[in-house]
């Protein structure tokens, strides 16, 4: 088998109205999709959020990773993903071009995984055939107030999620202090609560403060509550609290994972698929943090996610994102989205490949 195609462009789905978060507003979410195709007729797909860069990833797919590929065996994913990094890291490392190799590396995987008749799950190593969620939301609208606040979580308890995450530090501290205490009141105290920053707060003073005030309210995990690259001060925060530090999100490589980790910068990491290199270096990294039982709950992206989530023995849970809350708008552009059932969970698809068909229709319809 041989790759004899790689074909890399930007999508671009509005959102109904703009939405944020702690430090940034948006009004659109735009994908780089990758496709690889072969002379079996075979093919393999993989995607990234662009953060309005998604043309930039496409870009670098077909001006520097493309003529790497072709010609190639899709299988060998150890080796051509040492390629595309070696080969282009004087200017690569991380960011844009580390998207591009995700979404390269994720489609190689689909292909591997459909040549070999298996669910992507089953071909890494099986570990279940379901996986918890959590309910991610809590996002600042100008129209949503505390009681607009306390409906979404209530809708999160009836779909079945014993677990929600709510983003913080967009407003004052005492005002967030509100916002946590009508959720946690609209919880009880028996479900989970988890926070995410985004990075705020800018010293460790300021982090500490801020999550220290909301420790009465007992969150499971502070999100970003630094800058990613300011590890040592995520350090500082991290064991002040009496709650973990999560992180990972933006994060690439298993280098910079370990050093999170021995730091002590995070007590749950939280790797991108599509940002860290694919599903190649995910699970360099998921295996690491094997060996310290260091906790998995990757970011954003449950279709595939789930899957990598089904095969490792430390995952957590999966971050999912109802799409009728108008913030994660990926699934328009699937075929047949995964979902939680009624006990928040996902159950695994049992199709070979990774199991994230998209709709040609819906691309055409959102291609930039």
């Amino acid at each position: 088998m041989r790759i004899t195609e790689v074909e890399s462009y930007p999508v671009e789905i509005p959102l109904e109205s703009p939405v944020s978060f702690s430090n940034r507003t948006l009004t659109f979410r735009d994908h780089a999709i990758t496709h690889i195709r072969t002379d079996t007729g075979l093919e393999g797909v993989g995607y990234s959020l662009g953060y309005e860069g998604a043309g930039l990833v496409a870009e670098a797919v077909e001006s520097l990773l493309a003529p790497l590929l072709v010609g190639e065996d899709p299988r060998d994913t150890e080796r051509l993903w040492h390629e595309m990094y070696d080969g282009n890291v004087q200017i690569g490392r991380a960011g844009l071009l580390l998207r591009a190799i995700s979404t390269v590396d994720i489609a190689l995987w689909d292909l591997k995984a459909k040549a070999s008749n298996q669910p992507l799950h089953k071909l890494l190593g099986g570990y279940t055939d379901t996986v918890p969620t959590y309910a991610s939301g809590g996002y600042y609208r100008d129209d949503k107030g505390h009681e607009g606040l306390r409906a979404e979580m209530r809708r999160y308890l009836d779909e079945g999620h014993d677990t929600v995450k709510m983003k913080v530090g967009r407003r004052s501290v005492s005002e967030e202090v509100d916002r946590v205490a009508a959720v946690r009141d609209e919880l009880g105290p028996d479900r989970t609560l988890l926070l995410d920053a985004n990075g705020v707060w800018s010293s460790p003073s300021e982090a500490i403060r801020a999550c220290r005030a909301f420790e009465p309210y007992e969150p499971y995990f502070i999100e970003e509550p630094v800058m990613i690259d300011k590890v040592e001060t995520m350090a500082k925060v991290n064991d002040a609290l009496s709650y973990p530090v999560a992180t990972g999100e933006l994060e690439g490589t298993r280098h910079r994972f370990a050093r999170l980790h021995d730091s002590g910068a995070a007590g749950i990491l939280q790797p991108d698929a599509t940002v860290c290199g694919g599903i190649t270096e995910w699970l360099r990294i998921a295996n690491y943090a094997a060996a310290y039982d260091i906790p998995i709950a990757p970011h954003y992206n449950w279709n595939l996610h789930a899957s990598l989530l089904g095969a490792i023995e430390n995952g957590l849970f999966i971050e999912y994102f109802y799409r009728d809350m108008d913030v994660k708008v990926f699934d328009d552009i699937v075929a047949d989205p995964l979902r939680p059932n009624a006990d928040g969970e996902i159950e695994l698809p049992d199709t070979p490949g990774h199991g994230v068909p998209l709709d040609e229709h819906a691309i055409d319809q959102f291609r930039v």
